[in-house]
């Protein structure tokens, strides 16, 4: 293959892999930043040095508590389906999430329930996936958006390689060193 086959399938892929690579980068630093300063980052930081006061020795402490919440979390929600249950044992206040769906299928809401006391200390829409992550992997545009990432990744790996083989091919034979290869 030639150098002008390398530059000219360079230069077709190239124009929409970079419309493509803005929206991934644009994306993805808006998904890290808000990962890095979101409230569960804060969490995990604030947590990480200390150690639970819960122990495998009284499992009571634990299924006692999940099931005032569960309770407390039905009086608001009744008969609404429970799609997971998550505990956060560290911190000040240790909670109990219960992430309820609708009676039809799909997310509905996530009920924050403290551990201590049993009651909800706060309600929340529940979605399985942020609207970051989605808008970014392309799942918000449902299985097109995921299909359309695929090919722009593959359109991005692709420019990748012809970029590399071009510059493979225009290296100065010359020239010893590190200079051989970044001219």
């Amino acid at each position: 293959m030639t150098p002008a086959f390398w530059r000219r399938w360079h230069r077709w892929i190239g124009l929409p892999a970079a419309l493509f690579l803005l929206f991934a980068s644009t994306t993805g630093l808006l998904l890290a930043i808000t990962e890095f300063f979101g409230d569960e980052e804060a969490l995990r930081e604030a947590t990480r040095g200390s150690v639970s006061a819960f122990t495998l020795a009284a499992p009571a402490q634990v299924t006692e508590p999940v099931t005032r919440a569960l309770a407390a979390v039905a009086v608001q929600s009744a008969g609404a389906p429970v799609d997971k249950v998550e505990i956060q044992l560290k911190g000040d206040e240790p909670t109990v999430a219960v992430f309820t769906g609708k009676p039809n299928g799909g997310e509905d809401r996530k009920f924050v329930v403290s551990l201590k006391t049993g009651t909800v200390i706060r309600t929340e829409p529940y979605v399985d996936k942020p609207f970051l992550r989605r808008l970014h992997s392309g799942e918000f545009f449902g299985d097109g958006g995921l299909v359309g990432a695929m090919l722009w990744a593959l359109s991005l790996i692709t420019l990748t390689v012809t970029g590399l083989a071009i510059m493979w091919r225009m290296r100065r034979r010359d020239v010893t060193g590190w200079r051989r290869y970044f001219f």
